[in-house]
């Protein structure tokens, strides 16, 4: 991924240690820390800051595909990993302050299936994709697929980081679903490569990271969860929970999205992949919700408050996400941040 633009102090400072553009490094880290505990101590709300969201996306992508001209040893910098830790506390206790949970339903496979249909059957705000089928314009078309371009072209990625913390049946059922989104061996049926050719039927850059610095913090906070509920093991439970969430919440929203770009003459090199999703996710559904979530609970009680808080979580910050799209298209402006991408 390219180097982002930074957006504030944290940010700034993060990118220019990991490339080697401040010196002595030492006391560089040593700033960068008194930096970042000043941010965190401030801010009036983690999940809309674009400068902590930002140095959280960027300590994570460490993991991922990188950074360019930025080293991989940087990956495992204790420095940079205390930095992160930080960020996450607050930004875990924030979305937990957000996330909503219910009373505990038993502890096997059918209830916990039947209370994450529940949640996720909620109506908990304005629809986005009943908008994009009847609604949206050519530009908010693009808007949108900015906004989703971030986590899906790298689709599955941080939902795979649980398969080696899962086993027997609940890990089964995930590979099973991931297996799905990797296109099950086939390059051009991966749902990354399928979003891609989305993008360039648009018009669009599908190279990704390409719209990074566009989208505001909270499309940031949105990614950031996934990572910090993959990256963390004690956390297992949550990323388990977020990933059967999206799930549950996906087949009827892409045939909707479907619609909206067919409606402006688009044809299936732009909506195969919200088509792949409508058949797909109508048989993940399930095996998330009984075998990978459920069977998950069942192998291990202690881990269904867990599980119910990642679903919770990914629906309450989704919802955000929705509000500041939607808010921003009511009121006739871009939901997006001013930037390069956008303006070539």
């Amino acid at each position: 991924m390219k180097q982002p633009s930074p957006r504030g102090e944290a940010s700034a400072l993060l990118l220019a240690v990991m490339a080697g553009t401040v010196d002595p490094a030492g006391d560089a880290l040593s700033h960068l820390e008194t930096v970042v505990e000043a941010a965190v101590s401030r801010t009036p709300d983690i999940l809309l800051d674009d400068d902590l969201q930002l140095t959280l996306f960027c300590l994570y992508e460490l993991h991922y595909s990188g950074i360019d001209g930025v080293n991989d040893e940087w990956e495992w910098n204790t420095r940079l990993l205390g930095v992160r830790q930080r960020i996450e506390a607050a930004f875990e206790a924030r979305v937990r302050a957000e996330a909503v949970v219910g009373a505990l339903p038993d502890a096997t496979s059918e209830a916990v299936c039947a209370e994450l249909f529940r949640m996720t059957g909620e109506d908990t705000g304005p629809s986005m994709s009943r908008f994009v089928a009847k609604s949206a314009t050519a530009d908010q078309l693009r808007e949108f697929l900015v906004h989703r371009s971030i986590s899906q072209l790298r689709e599955a990625d941080p939902h795979t980081w649980a398969i080696p913390r899962l086993a027997g049946r609940s890990k089964a059922a995930l590979v099973e679903i991931q297996a799905d989104e990797y296109g099950n061996g086939l390059l051009a049926r991966m749902h990354s490569v399928l979003f891609a050719r989305t993008l360039r039927e648009l018009g669009m850059d599908d190279t990704y990271g390409a719209y990074l610095d566009a989208v505001p913090a909270i499309t940031l906070a949105s990614n950031n969860l996934m990572s910090l509920f993959g990256l963390n093991r004690r956390l297992r439970g949550a990323i388990v929970g977020h990933l059967a969430a999206y799930e549950m919440t996906s087949s009827q929203p892409n045939r909707l999205y479907s619609r909206g770009f067919t409606r402006h003459g688009y044809g299936e090199p732009a909506t195969g992949y919200f088509d792949e999703h409508v058949e797909a996710d109508a048989v993940h559904e399930q095996i998330a919700g009984r075998d990978m979530a459920g069977g998950l609970v069942e192998s291990d009680p202690l881990l269904l408050p867990d599980v119910l808080f990642g679903a919770a979580a990914a629906l309450a910050v989704d919802t955000l996400v929705t509000a500041h799209i939607m808010g921003a298209w009511e009121d006739g402006r871009s939901s997006l941040r001013p930037s390069e991408a956008m303006a070539a």
